[in-house]
C-alpha cells in the first residue's frame, strides 16, 4: 500500500511502523535478501519506512524530511532540545560535482511545536556556507566547521539570530581537501576538551576564550564518548576504534616511533568487526568488480564507508543497548551495532547479530550519515537520502556505471532524520536547562540519559556560578555511581575549583574508571605536590591496564629533573605493554637517552627493558639530530655496556632504518614495493626478496594490537650524519653485532663516504613546481598518506621509498594519479579528471623530492601523454600490472 503526502503524518508514521512490524513478525530476522530492483526510485518517507528492516520489536519514526531538512550531514542539539542541523546543500549535486564550492551550505534549527514528536518548524540559523560539515551548540552561541574555518557564531539571547561572527581557528582542515577527507567533529568530552576527527587541532573554551591545541588526526567522520569519557572513532574501512589513551599525549613527541597507534582497534582479528550484512545486493560501491569486495550474492563483504560512531547513553531503548557503539555505512544501506567489553588488557568490540544488523535497508537511497544519542532517551539517524554517495574524486569508472544505470545521481535535495524506537519506547520529557538553575544543572549530573548530564556540566563549566563550586564538592565526594562521580570533578576541574585533595581521594576510588581520570586531573600537581606525585606513582602498577598505561602517559608532564626516573620505572616494570611504551616515550621527548641511561644500569636481560630501549632508541634515530644518534651508537659500541643494551639500540636503529620488527628483528614484507623490484631508497638499490623489502607495513613490538603510527608502513630515506659514526668500527669485527652495524652503515651518509651520489638541484621551475605540489598534496593527498609520506593503515600506503613512486620511468607514478591503484591497503582513487596535468606533475615532483628523495621532477608534458596512452583505461592499476612496468616480471 502507498499512501499520498497529503495523508497526516502520524497516519504515515503509524500505518509504516505497522507494515515493518508485521513484515518482521511474520518472517525470519535476520530477514532473507531482498534481490536488487534494476531501478533506484526516490521514495516517500513512508515507502522509504517500507524498505527498513530491523531486530523484532525495533522500528524507526520519521522526525524530519525534505523540505523541512535538505542534505543533512550532521546534528547536534541545544539546551533546550532543538535539534540544529548542518545542511551541505553542496555535495555531488551532479556526478562532476559541479558549483560545490558555492556558498549554499546552511545551519537550520527544528523544533516539535506541537509535541507529536515530529519536527514541524525550521528557522536558518546561518546559510551563505561553503560545505560545512560540523556544529557544537554552545551556551551562548555555536561553532561551526567550515573548512579552513571554525566560527564561534554567537546568539547570547537564544533567539536563533547570530549577534556576531568570531574566527576560532583558520587551521580546521582545508578549502580543497577532498570532501570524504576532511576537518569534522566538535565532541564536547568529559574532559572538556572539543575533540575533531580528520584534522590535527582540537580546542577548549575557559573563562569565554578558545584554547586551540594540536593533536594527531584520528578517525574520518565522527565520534563519541562513553561514560567514561573513552572517544570512539572509525574509519573507511574499520569499524571501530578507541583513544584508550587520549591523542594529544602523543603529540607531545614528533619523532615518537611509535609500537602501535594511539588509536585502538577493537576488533579481535581485521574483519571479524568489520563485517556487513546489507539486506539486498550492493553492486553500487565503488571497488565492487574487485574480487573480495563483494559476496557471492553480490552484498558489500566489509565495510568501505564506515563512519558515525555513536555510544548509546540514553535511557528509553532496552537496557541492553546502553552502552552499545553503533556506526553508519551508508554504501551498503545499513546501521550496525557493536558491544563493546573490557576484556581485562584491552576494550573488545564484537558485532552484536552473527549476520544482520541493527538497521538496514533496501532503498539505495538510504544514506545514513550520523548518529546521535539524543535528548529523548532513543537514537537519531541522519539520512541524507540521495544516490550519489561517493566524492567525485573517488569515483571508478564501474562506480560511474552503477550510477548511471540507475539515475542514482537525479534528484537531489532531499534529507530524512529518523528516530530508532523500541515498542516498550515513551520518549523522555523536552528539556529547558537553558533556564535551569545551578542547583538544577548539579541535580542533572545524576541522570540516567547521558545527554542530560553531559549537557548539565557543559552549561555550568561555561556558567562558571561560584555557587555551585561546594554543592559540586560534596557530588564528588558522596556519589556512589562513578560516571556521577566523573562528571563532578571535571565539572568542578572545567570551573577552576578542583582541589589536590580531592584528587588525591580520587585516586583511591574503588571505580577503576574514577582512578583513570584522577591521573590525569593530577597532572598539574605532579612537580610542586609531593602527596600527589606520590599518589600518583603508587598506580604505576595498577591492577587495571587502563590506569597503567594514563599514568605513563601522565608522567611526562613531570619537569625533567623527576621525569627520567619515573618514567624509566614504568617501562622497566609495563614494557610488554605497547600502550604504555608509546604513551611514556611520548613524554621525553629530546630526553630518550636520558632514560636509556637509567635502564641500561641493570645488568639483567629483561624483555620490558629490552622493548622500551628499542623504541627509545628509534625515537631518536627518528628526529635524527646528530649529536643525540651519535651518542647512541658510540654506546653500542662499547664493549663495556650490557650485551642486551647494545643489541637493543642497534634494534632501534633497525626498526626505523632498515624496518625490522621491534621485537623479532625480522623484515615485514611490503605492500607498496613489489617483489625484487627497483628501489632508489632500498640498501642495494632493490627490495628484498619475494617482497620483503627493507621497509615493511608494520614496526610493533607487541603485535596484535592496534594500528597507525608513525613507523607503521614507514621506510625513512638514508640518514645523513656530520661524521662518521662508531658503528664503523664495530661493523670490522666479527660477531653477530658486526653484521648488524654493517647493514645500518648502509643506510647512513656522512660527508666522504664514498659511493654516495651528489643529487641534482632543482630548477627555478621545478622548484616551483615542487611548492605547487606542496599545496596539492596537503589538499588531497595527506588524509591518507600522512604529512611525512609514511601512509596510513588501511587508508593510504608508505610513498616514503615506495618503488612505484620513485620509479625511473616518471610515467608509472603518472598513471597511478590518472587512472587509479587497487592494493591491499586501499584504493588510490582515479584522480584524472579531478586534477590538471600541470597539477600532477606538481605532487609526483614534490612527492619524488620530499622526505629526503631524490628521484628526477616531473613534467607536465610527461602527464599529458601518459593521459592520452591511457585515454581508455576504466580501471585502476594493479600491482601485477604496475610490477610488470618496472620490468619485474
Amino acid at each position: 500500500m502507498t499512501h499520498p503526502r497529503s495523508f497526516a503524518v502520524p497516519s504515515i508514521v503509524a500505518l509504516a511502523v505497522a507494515a515493518a512490524a508485521a513484515h518482521q513478525a511474520g518472517g525470519q530476522w535476520p530477514p532473507p535478501l531482498t534481490p536488487l530492483s534494476t531501478s533506484a526510485p526516490v521514495r516517500s518517507p513512508a515507502d522509504e519506512l517500507k524498505t527498513i528492516v530491523m531486530p523484532p520489536g525495533y522500528h524507526l519514526e520519521l522526525v524530519a524530511s525534505e523540505p523541512l531538512v535538505q542534505d543533512p550531514v550532521a546534528i547536534d542539539w541545544d539546551s533546550d532540545g532543538r535539534l540544529w542541523v548542518v545542511e551541505m546543500a553542496g555535495y555531488m549535486n551532479d556526478i562532476q560535482a559541479d558549483h560545490e564550492h558555492d556558498p549554499v551550505g546552511r545551519i537550520v534549527v527544528l523544533e516539535d511545536t506541537d509535541g507529536d514528536g515530529r519536527m514541524d518548524k525550521r528557522t536558518v540559523f546561518a546559510d551563505g556556507l561553503i560545505s560545512p560539515r560540523a556544529i557544537k551548540v554552545l551556551d551562548d552561541g555555536v561553532l561551526v566547521g567550515e573548512p579552513p574555518h571554525l566560527w564561534f557564531l554567537r546568539d547570547a539571547n537564544h533567539d536563533l539570530k547570530p549577534d556576531g561572527k568570531t574566527l576560532v581557528t583558520d587551521d580546521y582542515g582545508r578549502l580543497d581537501a577532498n570532501v570524504e577527507h576532511n576537518a569534522n567533529t566538535l565532541l564536547w568530552a568529559l574532559d572538556n576538551w572539543i575533540y575533531t576527527s580528520e584534522v590535527d587541532t582540537f580546542l577548549r573554551r575557559k573563562n569565554g576564550v578558545f584554547e586551540v591545541r594540536h593533536t594527531l588526526s584520528r578517525g574520518q567522520w565522527g565520534a563519541s564518548q562513553d561514560d567514561a569519557g573513552r572517544v570512539f572513532r572509525n574509519t573507511n574501512e574499520s569499524a571501530l576504534h578507541a583513544d584508550v589513551v587520549p591523542t594529544y599525549y602523543y603529540a607531545r613527541n614528533p619523532a615518537l616511533t611509535r609500537t602501535r597507534g594511539s588509536d585502538e582497534f577493537l576488533g579481535h582479528a581485521p574483519d571479524d568487526l568489520n563485517e556487513v550484512w546489507p539486506a539486498h545486493p550492493t553492486p553500487g560501491v565503488n571497488r565492487g568488480y574487485q574480487a573480495g569486495i563483494l559476496r557471492a550474492d553480490g552484498t558489500l563483504a566489509r565495510f568501505t564507508s564506515v563512519c558515525a560512531p555513536t555510544v548509546y547513553r540514553g535511557d528509553r531503548l532496552p537496557q541492553e543497548l546502553y552502552g552499545n557503539v553503533f556506526v553508519a555505512e551508508p554504501a551498503a544501506n545499513l546501521v550496525s551495532r557493536t558491544i563493546v567489553t573490557d576484556e581485562g588488557t584491552t576494550l573488545r568490540a564484537r558485532k552484536a547479530y552473527p549476520q544482520g544488523e541493527f538497521i538496514a535497508s533496501t532503498d539505495e537511497r538510504f544514506r545514513p550519515v550520523y548518529l546521535s544519542s539524543a535528548p529523548d532517551g532513543t537514537i537519531y539517524v541522519v539520512d541524507i537520502y540521495r544516490g550519489i554517495i561517493q566524492h567525485r574524486g573517488f569515483i571508478t569508472e564501474y562506480l560511474r556505471d552503477q550510477i548511471l544505470s540507475r539515475s542514482l545521481e537525479q534528484t537531489i535535495a532531499h534529507g530524512r532524520i529518523w528516530r530508532v524506537v523500541h515498542d516498550s519506547t515513551r520518549r523522555g520529557p523536552v528539556p529547558a536547562l537553558s533556564r535551569a538553575s545551578s542547583t538544577a544543572l548539579i541535580e542533572t549530573l545524576s541522570h540516567p540519559n547521558g545527554w542530560w548530564r553531559d549537557t548539565a556540566q557543559q552549561l555550568l563549566v561555561q556558567r562558571r556560578d561560584p555557587a555551585a563550586v561546594a554543592p559540586l564538592k560534596e557530588l564528588a565526594r558522596t556519589a556512589t555511581v562513578p560516571h556521577v562521580k566523573l562528571q563532578a570533578l571535571w565539572t568542578l576541574d572545567g570551573i577552576g575549583a578542583l582541589e589536590s585533595g580531592q584528587v588525591v581521594a580520587a585516586l583511591g576510588d574503588p571505580s577503576s574508571d574514577v582512578r583513570l581520570s584522577a591521573v590525569r586531573l593530577a597532572e598539574r600537581w605532579l612537580d610542586n605536590d609531593a602527596a600527589v606525585r606520590t599518589a600518583v606513582l603508587a598506580h604505576v602498577n595498577d591492577p587495571y591496564w587502563e590506569v597503567r598505561e594514563q599514568v605513563a602517559a601522565s608522567l611526562g608532564e613531570l619537569a625533567a629533573p623527576l621525569k627520567a626516573d619515573a618514567i624509566a620505572s614504568v617501562l622497566a616494570g609495563n614494557g610488554n605493554d605497547p600502550v604504555v611504551v608509546d604513551a611514556a616515550i611520548s613524554g621525553v621527548a629530546g630526553s630518550e637517552g636520558a632514560v636509556i641511561d637509567v635502564l641500561g644500569r641493570a645488568a639483567a636481560d629483561e624483555a620490558n627493558r629490552r622493548t622500551a630501549v628499542t623504541m627509545l632508541a628509534a625515537t631518536i634515530v627518528s628526529r635524527g639530530k646528530d649529536a643525540e644518534v651519535q651518542q647512541m651508537f658510540d654506546e653500542a659500541a662499547d664493549a663495556s655496556r650490557p650485551p642486551w643494551l647494545r643489541s637493543s639500540l642497534l634494534r632501534g636503529a633497525e626498526v626505523q632504518l632498515l624496518g625490522v620488527d621491534a621485537q623479532t628483528g625480522r623484515g615485514r614484507a611490503t605492500l607498496t614495493s613489489p617483489a625484487d623490484a627497483p628501489c632508489p631508497t632500498c640498501p642495494g638499490g632493490r627490495a628484498g626478496p619475494g617482497g620483503a623489502s627493507a621497509f615493511p607495513t608494520g614496526t610493533t613490538a607487541n603485535a596484535g594490537r592496534g594500528n597507525g603510527g608513525r613507523g607503521r608502513g614507514a621506510a625513512r630515506p638514508p640518514l645523513k650524519l656530520d661524521r662518521e659514526p662508531a658503528l664503523a668500527a664495530l661493523a670490522a669485527r666479527n660477531d653477530e653485532l658486526s653484521t648488524r652495524a654493517r647493514d645500518l652503515l648502509a643506510r647512513l651518509e656522512w660527508p666522504g663516504k664514498p659511493g654516495v651520489a651528489a643529487v641534482t638541484p632543482l630548477t627555478a621551475p621545478e622548484q616551483a613546481r615542487f611548492d605547487a605540489g606542496k599545496v596539492v598534496y596537503g589538499n588531497l593527498c595527506t588524509a591518507c598518506h600522512q604529512p611525512d609520506g609514511r601512509g596510513r593503515d588501511k587508508l593510504g600506503a608508505p610513498l616514503v621509498g615506495s618503488a612505484f613512486a620513485l620509479a625511473a620511468d616518471p610515467t608509472i607514478p603518472a598513471r597511478i594519479v590518472l587512472n587509479g591503484k587497487e592494493g591491499p591497503i586501499a584504493l588510490m582513487p582515479p584522480l584524472g579528471n579531478v586534477l590538471s596535468d600541470d597539477q600532477i606533475a606538481a605532487v609526483l615532483t614534490y612527492v619524488r623530492r620530499e622526505w629526503g628523495h631524490t628521484a628526477s621532477p616531473v613534467d607536465a608534458a610527461v602527464v599529458a601523454a601518459t593521459r592520452k596512452a591511457t585515454v581508455d583505461r576504466a580501471r585502476p592499476w594493479t600491482n601485477d600490472e604496475l610490477t610488470k612496468l618496472l620490468g619485474g616480471g
